[in-house]
């Protein structure tokens, strides 16, 4: 016979060596064109071909039979190719067999001998075996899941050895790639599968004819020996006898086997029983795997374990499971007690409130738990609110530590906002003054910080907190849809409204108790007694106010960072407009004060324009009020400027123009003191009439009242020009108006006029009888004026000139007119051209009309006395040059009226 292809070789077996019907893999080349063309194979000596099943040219699978050799070679027999050779062996095992009565330390595996007889090479069926691949082509194994293939298979299995085998499902599972042609070929190797069986079973039948007929000769010979005894019925026949035979063979066996059979019965329960909870200890193990796991926190683990145990024994019939699954189920809504009673509990973080409302969703738990979990912490933040009201009302809550207000104003609560936030926001971290500079905060600021500390602290969770409920992200992380996210979406809606009323009553009760601790008048009566009692604590500044205003806003903006919506925090918003008007109103009050302490600060100590600081000490305290005022006037997002309010505009200006009064009646107060008044201590007396009178104002210096008078009018002159033009670009600078309401206040004050009035009474002290004595007084005069201020000679001396010249006038008009005679009349005449001619740089209109109205009514000189008047006018010149110096008009330009 002719053949195509090359002899089997054997390279590879797998495993090597094993007990007889191990199962193994035979390698090689040549192995076959197919199942038909295999036709012999032998391990060891013993034919293996029945349990041979083709996997291909190079692999074939089979049964190691019962050989009588330990070790020998592999042969495989081919149609195409012949008998083979083999470069390996394999060695069989033969295992010490253990009898029934024998006893054992482990358990024996009960696996089935298989009694082949060896001069038969076709005795045996092969039903018994489980081919590994029985349509006989390469497996292909699929990726999809098992659990979607019991899905599409309800009640059905991909094990061909199943009675609820499902072709279909195999085929996915160990085919999903093969071709139709392999397909093709996988049926015929099936048909012949099956012609293979049949015959099989025919020939094990052929085979064991013999035997068959054996046994019926048997029968044959038995029932004619009772057919020819006759006495089937008869006591001690043959028949009764074999029963009896057989019946003490029974209780024999019994005997000796009883307690065998007992402890082999006993045995099979126990191994039954071990096998139930081997296979299912899973379930018996959950109660205290859950106890155990509740324990550590493995909460996750519980909820798997739980669903996993759900899905199988949920509707399980079998006693034994639904007592375990109860106590499952026991130990489950005891766990769903303890999250809810850890959901409920405050204080709780947000990501520990997520986890538990998860795990309650997870376990089915009844009820809404996200909703019970946001209404709880509702409660618990009012209930923090009003604690922290009640503290400092007890009497309790002690000074947190000395906090200068103008020092480090940035409340506690903002350190919970990022830095970049707070600059965004336009706060800054200050500088704290030296420690001589603080004291003890007042109890409402720390008040008002703790309770910005309470709600920046909790209502950005608590809003959190919901917007987690509404789009739920509380049940699922990535936001897949699921019905508990789609359940959550349609309670959240249902129950926007309940929400909007409790974020209401948090922030009304946030306003009402700052408003109790603030602004108590802004309340109703009702309300006091819960939001107020802070009667007897102490006034605050607008220092205190500003830092109040600060914490308030920052409280504002890290709610407003959550877009939360506005209209729920409009009452923060009107609550910081009324608290910065009561800044600015309470600032402009305290100011009055400081302005009206002043005076007392006035040490009289000239500088070199003639003024003391007690211009620069009213428009220091003025600049330092507005500079306090710059942050409560300050507009930040969503306010109004409360100067734009009218009756807020008409208080500042009011209050204003008040401060100006007070320091103005200061001044008055100053100048209108005696001697006695002024404490001073040093007594140092002033000549004036000394040549150096007025050597220069130390610190120390005594003045007189003149001197006083001056002083204050220079400071006057001082406020006129310079300082009350400052204030009011400052004023202009930070928003306030009605600068000019202040400008006329001034105009129309009378505290220069008076200063003038108590001048004259030095330089016309009545009726003057000789025009040396005034000029002396008006020289006087000059001097005092010239050492305070030379810029205030000009002004003064024109009022003092003015009231000379209209006296002048008076005397002449009224009382001299009739009995001057012709030297009389020269003689006034010279006197009143003298005293007009040396004081002219000082001349306005006024005093000249009175000057011409004087000589107008004097008597009209006689021929020739014109040029002895002259004459006579030059002599006086002269003789008082120096006197008459300092009216010299150099550098002093006369003031016009």
């Amino acid at each position: 016979m002719s053949r195509a292809r090359q002899p089997p070789l054997v390279t590879g077996i797998s495993p090597k060596e094993g007990a007889a019907w191990t199962k193994v893999t035979i390698r090689g080349e040549n192995l076959g064109t197919g199942p038909t063309d295999l036709i012999g194979l032998s391990i060891c000596g013993h034919n293996c071909l029945l349990t041979a099943e083709w996997m291909s040219a190079s692999k074939i699978v089979c049964r190691v039979g019962p050989a009588k050799d330990d070790k020998g070679e592999i042969n495989v027999t081919t149609k195409s190719g012949g008998l083979g050779t083999s470069t390996v062996s394999f060695k069989l095992l033969r295992p010490e067999r253990i009898g029934i009565l024998d006893q054992s330390a482990v358990w024996v595996d009960e696996m089935n001998y298989y009694d082949m007889r060896t001069d038969r090479n076709k005795g045996i069926s092969p039903l018994s075996l489980r081919p590994s691949n029985p349509l006989g082509i390469e497996l292909d194994k699929g990726k999809i899941p098992q659990k979607d293939m019991e899905l599409t298979f309800p009640g059905m299995s991909g094990d061909f050895t199943s009675e609820n085998f499902s072709a279909t499902w195999y085929l996915i599972e160990n085919h999903s790639g093969s071709s139709f042609e392999q397909l093709k070929i996988a049926a015929n190797n099936l048909k012949k599968q099956a012609t293979k069986k049949n015959e099989g079973s025919l020939a094990y039948v052929k085979g064991g004819l013999s035997t068959f007929f054996e046994a019926q000769d048997a029968l044959a010979a038995i029932h004619q020996r009772l057919e020819s005894d006759g006495t089937e019925r008869v006591e001690g026949s043959m028949t009764q006898r074999l029963e009896n035979i057989l019946n003490r063979a029974s209780d024999t066996a019994d005997t000796l086997f009883q307690e065998v059979l007992g402890r082999k019965d006993k045995a099979d329960s126990t191994r039954n029983a071990l096998n139930v909870l081997q296979r299912f200890k899973f379930l018996f193990n959950l109660p205290l795997n859950i106890e155990r796991n509740i324990q550590k926190g493995d909460y996750d683990v519980v909820i798997n374990d739980y669903e996993k145990a759900k899905s199988l024994f949920g509707n399980t019939e079998v006693p034994v499971f639904k007592k375990v699954y109860a106590e499952v189920e026991t130990r489950i809504g005891a766990l769903r007690s303890l999250l809810l009673e850890k959901l409920l509990q405050t204080p709780s973080t947000l990501h520990d409130q997520k986890r538990y409302i998860r795990y309650l969703s997870d376990l089915h738990a009844p009820g809404d738990p996200a909703w019970l979990c946001i209404y709880a912490q509702h409660k618990w933040i009012l209930q923090l609110m009003q604690d922290c009201r009640d503290e400092f009302i007890s009497g309790q809550k002690v000074g947190v530590g000395a906090l200068d207000p103008e020092g480090d104003t940035r409340p506690s609560a903002l350190g919970r906002l990022s830095h970049s936030a707070s600059l965004k926001r336009g706060g800054s971290l200050r500088t704290p003054r030296p420690s001589t500079w603080r004291f003890e905060t007042p109890q409402q600021v720390q008040f008002v910080e703790k309770l910005s500390d309470v709600v920046i602290g909790q209502l950005p969770n608590f809003w959190k907190l919901w917007i987690s409920y509404v789009n739920g992200s509380l049940f699922s992380e990535t936001g897949e849809k699921s019905g508990q996210v789609e359940k959550s979406k349609k309670n959240a809606r249902q129950r926007q409204n309940d929400f909007k009323k409790m974020i209401e009553e948090m922030t009304h009760r946030l306003v009402k108790l700052v408003r109790g601790a603030l602004l108590p008048t802004t309340l109703p009566q009702a309300d006091l007694s819960v939001y107020g009692g802070w009667e007897n604590k102490t006034e605050l500044t607008g220092a205190w106010l500003t830092q109040i205003i600060h914490t308030v806003r920052g409280c504002h903006d890290a709610l407003s960072a959550l877009e939360i919506p506005n209209d729920l925090l409009q009452v923060i918003q009107d609550l910081l407009l009324e608290l910065r008007v009561h800044c600015l109103m309470v600032t402009l009050l305290h100011t009055t004060e400081d302005v009206k302490r002043l005076a007392e600060k006035e040490d009289w100590v000239v500088d070199n324009e003639g003024i003391t600081s007690l211009p620069s000490q009213f428009e220091q305290c003025v600049v330092q009020m507005l500079q306090s005022l710059k942050e409560p006037l300050e507009l930040k997002p969503g306010e109004i400027n409360v100067l734009q309010l009218e009756q807020v505009q008409d208080q500042a200006t009011e209050l204003t123009v008040s401060i100006m009064k007070v320091f103005i009646n200061s001044l008055e107060q100053l100048s209108t003191k005696t001697d006695g008044d002024i404490d001073t201590s040093h007594n140092i007396s002033v000549d004036l009439s000394s040549p150096d009178r007025f050597p220069g104002v130390q610190e120390g210096f005594s003045p007189t009242s003149e001197q006083r008078l001056l002083i204050i009018l220079s400071n006057c002159q001082y406020l006129e020009r310079r300082t009350f033009l400052n204030l009011a670009d400052h004023f202009e600078k930070h928003g306030f108006t009605g600068t000019e309401k202040i400008t006329r206040m001034w105009e129309c004050s009378d505290v220069c006029v008076h200063e003038f009035d108590f001048l004259l009474t030095r330089c016309t002290p009545g009726v003057r009888n000789y025009l040396k004595e005034a000029l002396v007084n008006i020289i006087t005069v000059h001097a005092e004026v010239f050492t305070v201020s030379k810029d205030l000679v000009p002004r003064v001396l024109s009022r003092i000139v003015e009231s000379v010249a209209d006296e002048m006038c008076v005397l002449c008009l009224m009382q001299c007119v009739s009995s001057f005679s012709k030297n009389g009349a020269l003689q006034a005449r010279l006197e009143l051209c003298a005293l007009r001619d040396t004081i002219a740089a000082y001349l306005n209109a006024e005093s000249n009309a009175s000057f011409k109205m004087a000589l107008d009514a004097l008597p009209q000189l006689h021929s020739g006395a014109d040029k002895l008047l002259e004459e006579l006018l030059n002599k006086f010149k002269s003789s008082m040059q120096l006197q008459l110096t300092c009216f010299q008009p150099s550098c002093i330009q006369p003031v016009k009226r």
